[in-house]
């Protein structure tokens, strides 16, 4: 199969034949027909590969399950699924308090192999990582039958790839993470993909008032379409101010930095009410620290929270996601605002560095 490989630091990806295991027991093997491309993949192609060259990226994936190993299911040869990034086991400490994206297999992603350390791809015998749990970015992978979910018939997988990671993160942690209550007011700093659908999910859940803010203007303006009832521009006005302006000095309830940038974590402390919380949603890989004076965040009790994939049990909340879409109430075509082949990857991974659009989706296969 061909799949695009980060194959060394710093340098594009290269388009290359790799070899593909059949499946194990509980696993499947997918053709994969579209991917979407999320800040995590530009952030391990950053980072040079995180040390998992060669790796293929890609982790916000749909497709067809073309063959199935022992024990599996829920899925049979030519389903369409989604795939999802972190893929629990089920019965683990995590799994058993409804805790998925805990569990130890599913954390596995961060590895680029499987719990027991293969890796299901190789390049003349050499391993080739499952970058990110799914390895979306290829023809075909083999993932866990728990990271798939199955879709009906007639799902269009180019639109319905971007659930797998910017929906289930942004709309799951407004959902399952914040639980944002009707008439709340809600801060989003950073509209990419997770951000704009952190403003999905608010709207979803009635949220009175959606601030947004991002120094790109036409970021701004489709936040406007997707539910946001107020922005900032950045680089024109302090946030903090404008937050307070906008609710007569209280602050939000809910403030969810969505930008992976930390000092805007401070930001939504900042901007969030007495008693509010702050959901640090993008993932900051320069390490960088925030400042945090404990005595304010006690006597104010303010609070902290993380959460990764938003909290989301992939069977559980993908078809309430696919629900949602179908009857209106969440845009997926409009978050697609490029498109490219798998020839044309870099170009791809350059929109994303450029903030050009909201989401670039690859088709990878048919």
């Amino acid at each position: 199969m061909k799949a695009a490989v980060l194959t060394q630091s710093n340098q594009p990806l290269v388009i290359q034949d790799i070899e593909i295991e059949e499946p194990r027991p509980r696993e499947v093997l997918v053709q994969i027909h579209h991917c979407g491309i999320c800040h995590s993949d530009l952030s391990i192609f950053d980072l040079g590969g995180a040390g998992q060259l060669p790796v293929i990226l890609g982790h916000e994936a749909a497709g067809v399950i073309e063959s199935v190993g022992s024990d599996v299911t829920s899925v049979t040869p030519g389903d369409k699924v989604l795939l999802t990034p972190l893929a629990p086991c089920g019965h683990c400490y995590w799994c058993s308090r409804a805790e998925p994206t805990g569990c130890s297999q599913a954390q596995s992603f961060t590895s680029g192999l499987r719990p027991d350390g293969t890796s299901p791809f190789s390049n003349n015998g050499s391993c080739v990582h499952r970058g990110l749990g799914v390895a979306g970015f290829s023809e075909k992978t083999i993932v866990p039958e728990s990271g798939v979910v199955k879709l009906a018939s007639d799902t269009p997988l180019d639109i319905a790839c971007v659930i797998g990671c910017a929906v289930q993160t942004g709309v799951g942690a407004v959902l399952n993470s914040a639980k944002v209550e009707v008439g709340s007011t809600v801060l989003v700093t950073g509209l990419g993909g997770i951000g704009i659908s952190i403003v999905q999910g608010a709207r979803i859940a009635g949220a009175g008032k959606i601030i947004v803010s991002d120094p790109v203007a036409e970021r701004r303006e489709a936040a406007i379409h997707f539910g946001a009832t107020h922005s900032i521009d950045p680089t024109q006005d302090e946030v903090v101010p404008k937050v307070l302006e906008e609710t007569e000095l209280i602050g939000v309830d809910y403030a969810f930095e969505a930008a992976g940038v930390a000092s805007l974590v401070d930001t939504c402390i900042n901007a969030s009410r007495i008693g509010g919380t702050t959901i640090i949603v993008g993932a900051d890989v320069s390490l960088s620290t925030v400042p945090i004076l404990p005595v304010a965040i006690a006597t104010m009790g303010k609070k902290i929270i993380g959460t990764l994939l938003g909290d989301c049990h992939p069977q559980r909340d993908i078809p309430k996601f696919v629900n949602l879409w179908k009857s209106g109430q969440l845009d997926l075509e409009g978050m697609i605002s490029h498109r490219v082949k798998l020839s044309e990857i870099n170009s791809g991974f350059e929109n994303v560095r450029k903030t050009n659009g909201i989401r670039t989706v690859v088709q990878v296969g048919a």
